[in-house]
């Protein structure tokens, strides 16, 4: 995950569960380290803390892989790049609208409000 990535990992946010959190030996946990990535976890017993990150699980699995039949592995993580690029290019997301300087507004992709957002970044800085 971390070569294809365009921008800079800084932290992963992440709930409490095994497969992220461990003793120093842990794979998920060196890897982070290895590449200068903070962990953050979040509250035990808190549901709320997670929703955000339950919702993508839920996303994924109606969007995608209960819609496909995958003959491998392979094919899988094949199919899982492509949809990661549809969700975030092509499909726009309820919760970014964009209102323009005449006030006409739009829904936006994910790529679409990061573009908007770091333009409108070193403009203003």
């Amino acid at each position: 995950m971390i070569d294809p990535c365009p921008y800079t990992i800084e932290v992963i946010y992440s709930d409490n569960g095994t497969e992220y959190k461990g003793t120093k030996e842990h794979e998920f946990g060196k890897a982070c380290y290895q590449h200068h990535i903070n962990q953050k976890f979040t509250k035990v017993a808190n549901p709320k803390t997670n929703g955000k990150a339950e919702r993508v699980i839920r996303t994924l699995m109606q969007m995608w892989h209960d819609k496909h039949e995958f003959t491998d592995s392979q094919h899988r993580k094949q199919e899982l790049t492509r949809f990661i690029n549809f969700y975030n290019t092509v499909k726009p997301h309820s919760a970014l609208v964009y209102q323009d300087q005449l006030g006409h507004k739009r829904t936006l992709t994910p790529y679409e409000y990061l573009e908007i957002y770091f333009a409108n970044s070193v403009n203003n800085a």
